[in-house]
């Protein structure tokens, strides 16, 4: 365990969670092709592993986006550093986002790819901060709601740090 992180959410957790996750979305498009799509970078981790436990024929692919920086919250600005790879007109897509606390990225995500003509849109988030939500979005699939704390570990990083860690943990000052 890394110094000046709390753990939040121990790694037999959140493997569980994304198992039931997995075997939810396989159940509920059952007969149908998904394409996955990863809201990059903090996504990689929780993708990897969902997409282990949908028994489907599905595709994965990534959109980079940006409110956050360097800084603990959302500037509220929304910046797509990576666009999708392929069309994704009549798919039925499956967003897959580590957390959504304001919900204004998802929801810039939402009319985003919404206009791209999908035959549907669905989240799939691994956290979520509803204290902090400025827009209401709906999440299809919830990995686990948690405080109004920040997190990293399982995919989440501050600075660019702390996404290897087999859990989920609040950072305290001593990490930072």
């Amino acid at each position: 365990m890394q110094t000046g992180i709390r753990t939040l959410i121990p790694e037999q957790d959140i493997q569980r969670r994304v198992r039931e996750l997995g075997e939810q979305i396989s159940r509920d498009y059952a007969g149908q092709e998904l394409v996955l799509v990863g809201v990059l970078k903090g996504c990689f981790l929780f993708m990897a592993d969902l997409c282990r436990h949908i028994d489907l024929p599905l595709a994965c692919d990534f959109l980079g986006v940006s409110s956050y920086g360097d800084r603990t919250s959302t500037s509220g600005v929304v910046r797509i550093t990576s666009d999708l790879t392929r069309p994704v007109e009549g798919q039925h897509l499956l967003v897959v986002e580590d957390i959504v606390d304001t919900g204004l990225t998802m929801q810039y995500l939402l009319e985003n790819l919404g206009s791209r003509k999908p035959r549907s849109i669905k989240i799939c988030s691994l956290l979520e901060k509803p204290s902090r939500a400025v827009v209401k979005v709906p999440i299809d699939y919830l990995g686990f709601t948690i405080e109004d704390v920040f997190v990293v570990g399982y995919g989440l990083d501050f600075q660019g740090r702390f996404r290897n860690l087999r859990y989920l943990g609040v950072l305290g000052e001593s990490g930072r």
